[in-house]
């Protein structure tokens, strides 16, 4: 299945969750598209709702639901909680480091950075947007890539970088301090429901 590449704020009302990280997409009409969308009562079953929230998490970070379902099977090995690891993994992904760093407005934007070759990790070229950033590796842009407009446009936006990041916004240059900790991801997941619908 490719990547969803359809209308991004259409897709966030349907889901009820701002994809882009703005909560813009909300604002004036937070419910469902189409002529019905303020007056839906449909109770929506068990596997809906496992459905839905598998939909929000791949969707918010962009994914193809093979590489959805390969890091969720990668997640499932790991000591720990199988969802919340698989929320970490996901969180550890080169185009959601650059996204969490501020040197991008949208992960869509953080992805096309990579995916250009404008991104190195710990000084090598890497244009692997789901490269697993290890704790303590650094994200730079290359020499001729540090003056793009739309990364000095997101620098000067940006407000809120979590803790398990460190950014020199001067430099353009940040750090994968940590592995993040489930309180510090997205609270409108509810990742157990993910977990149900590919244990069915």
């Amino acid at each position: 299945m490719s990547r969803y590449t359809g209308p991004a704020w259409k897709l966030s009302r349907r889901l009820g969750i701002s994809l882009s990280g703005t909560g813009k997409e909300l604002e004036k009409r937070p419910y469902a598209p189409g002529q019905h969308g303020a007056n839906q009562r449909r109770k929506v079953s068990e596997y809906g709702l496992q459905l839905q929230e598998k939909q929000k998490l791949r969707f918010m970070f962009g994914v193809t639901e093979r590489q959805f379902k390969t890091l969720f099977n990668k997640s499932g090995k790991m000591p720990g909680k199988h969802g919340e690891n698989f929320m970490i993994l996901l969180e550890a992904r080169l185009d959601n480091v650059v996204y969490r760093l501020g040197l991008a407005r949208t992960r869509r934007q953080a992805r096309q950075l990579v995916n250009h070759g404008h991104i190195l990790v710990d000084g090598k070229r890497l244009d692997i947007p789901s490269y697993s950033v290890k704790p303590g590796q650094t994200i730079a842009f290359r020499e001729k890539s540090n003056n793009l407009d739309i990364v000095n446009e997101a620098i000067e936006v940006s407000s809120f970088v979590p803790e398990y990041v460190s950014i020199d916004a001067d430099k353009k240059e940040g750090t994968f301090v940590r592995y993040p900790e489930r309180g510090e991801l997205s609270a409108e997941i509810n990742e157990q429901l993910i977990v149900e619908y590919y244990s069915r």
